[in-house]
């Protein structure tokens, strides 16, 4: 797998070097496994402030089949994997809104890659996937409860801005200007 030219540059902006980021389809067996991760770390921390219960394996399955990722695929998307020391790491994916606007989907660094650059990297991966798309705009939303998430955004520029969506785990909507 190559690193993408945006996460060489983001090693030399200052995230921790190790990281190679490059896409992947999302419907590839390895995408999909690190999408079950990513959908299972943000159940548990739901269930658990909610319900104080971990997510049962139906609901995760429920929660992929409502809410899909295909649309994170080439042309109007892209699905990132990230490596960190050769392991994988970690995934994120990008999806045009509308022509000038992206959307920031599934951000996700295993808990063992955490602290180490690896939301830097998909960030700036993302960002490069974005401009390539046409997009000057990125945008996302989250959940209050999400707040190294809400805090790594903050670092790399993005502000909250009104509401976009009205997702039943939208809480905080954020923006970029891209370029």
């Amino acid at each position: 797998m190559t690193s993408t030219p945006c996460a060489r540059a983001g090693e030399r902006a200052g995230t921790s070097p190790g990281w190679a980021v490059a896409a992947r389809p999302v419907g590839d067996p390895v995408s999909a496994m690190l999408l079950r991760e990513y959908l299972v770390d943000v159940a548990d921390r739901y269930y658990q402030l909610h319900e104080e219960r971990d997510s049962t394996p139906e609901e995760i399955g429920q929660a992929l089949a409502e809410m899909p990722s295909d649309d994170l695929a080439p042309p109007q998307g892209v699905f990132l994997l990230a490596h960190h020391a050769g392991e994988l790491a970690g995934c994120a994916g990008v999806r045009l809104m509308d022509a000038r606007t992206a959307e920031l989907k599934r951000v996700y660094v295993r808990p063992a890659k955490r602290g180490l650059g690896g939301g830097a990297a998909l960030l700036a991966a993302v960002e490069a996937a974005a401009v390539g798309l046409g997009a000057g705009r990125i945008v996302l939303d989250t959940r209050l409860d999400l707040v190294e998430a809400r805090g790594l955004y903050a670092r790399h520029g993005y502000r909250e801005v009104p509401a976009f969506t009205d997702g039943p785990y939208a809480e905080v909507w954020m923006a970029k200007q891209l370029g």
